[in-house]
């Protein structure tokens, strides 16, 4: 009993510490979308990734090779496109707005267990969707007379995560967490590549045109920005998927939920960014219904 406190308590520190380096790097982004371009920052961000990653290999830590190579691809899609939609997003709305939204992802992977799995859900999962749609709701707090869809895009980001985590398991069973990482980071620089060359439109200038520039100055300032990005999602992923080798995946995802905690903590330091009260509630709930879910997902295994 002592031996499996001590590897949760582990887990547990494992998953907050991997929450808090992303939480951290992530409020950087702003430094790079004022005049870098998002393909180029995703682009580059892999090559240093994979750098990284060889030297990981190199040093007999691992390995590349994939059992279903085609499948480790059809996964990576899922999560490679909620991070395009996730830093896009981090250049025009609050992080906590679009952590937020990232954090809707266990919601739709019950819809997905139930519309597209046949697996049955009970009263409180049901109850822990509409819970959390009404906080993601609370946090964006959209306006009738002004609606911007871009406020919506978070959600959409975690729809994308919610398919690539029911696809890791149900696709990728046995692969290494190396090769699922670096198929991850290779879609997102082939993403990035793509939109270099056919991104060709007048970006203005400042974060609106983050997203709209095929290519910003590739300076000392920028190369440093792109490294911290890499270094600290390396960091952070790695710490995260440490922390579910260590503990039971429903308790240790609960912790995950720091990284709202983390990133609105330092938007507030750096940027001066604060959220109201509703959008607190929203959270809150947000957290709530994913929790519940988990615990309740885990239950239900069991019990099947």
């Amino acid at each position: 009993m002592s031996g499996q406190i001590t590897h949760s308590a582990m887990a547990a520190a494992s998953v907050l510490g991997g929450m808090a380096a992303l939480g951290l790097t992530d409020n950087f982004v702003p430094f790079i979308s004022e005049r870098g371009s998002l393909w180029q920052f995703h682009f580059i961000r892999s090559l240093m990734g994979f750098v990284i990653l060889g030297a990981v290999v190199a040093l007999g830590y691992g390995s590349f090779r994939m059992n279903r190579p085609w499948a480790v691809l059809a996964r990576s899609f899922f999560p490679a496109s909620a991070m395009l939609i996730y830093f896009g997003c981090l250049s025009v709305l609050p992080i906590g707005v679009v952590v937020a939204g990232l954090f809707t992802a266990p919601l739709f992977v019950v819809l997905i267990c139930i519309l597209f799995q046949g697996k049955p859900v009970g009263v409180f999962r049901w109850a822990a969707v509409i819970a959390g749609f009404a906080g993601a709701v609370m946090v964006i707090q959209p306006d009738p007379a002004a609606l911007d869809p871009v406020a919506f895009l978070p959600i959409v980001a975690g729809l994308f995560y919610a398919v690539g985590a029911v696809a890791t398991r149900a696709w990728c069973e046995g692969e290494s967490t190396l090769s699922l990482t670096a198929g991850f980071f290779g879609l997102l620089g082939v993403f990035g590549l793509i939109g270099i060359f056919v991104v060709n439109v007048d970006a203005p200038a400042g974060h609106a045109g983050f997203v709209l520039r095929s290519w910003g100055p590739l300076d000392g300032a920028m190369l440093f920005w792109f490294a911290v990005q890499a270094v600290g999602s390396l960091i952070g992923i790695g710490l995260i998927f440490r922390g579910y080798q260590l503990g039971e995946a429903s308790h240790v995802a609960v912790f995950e939920y720091s990284l709202l905690v983390f990133a609105s903590f330092w938007a507030w330091v750096l940027w001066d960014q604060t959220v109201s009260p509703l959008g607190l509630w929203g959270m809150v709930l947000i957290a709530i219904a994913g929790t519940v879910i988990a615990l309740r997902s885990t239950a239900a295994e069991r019990a099947a």
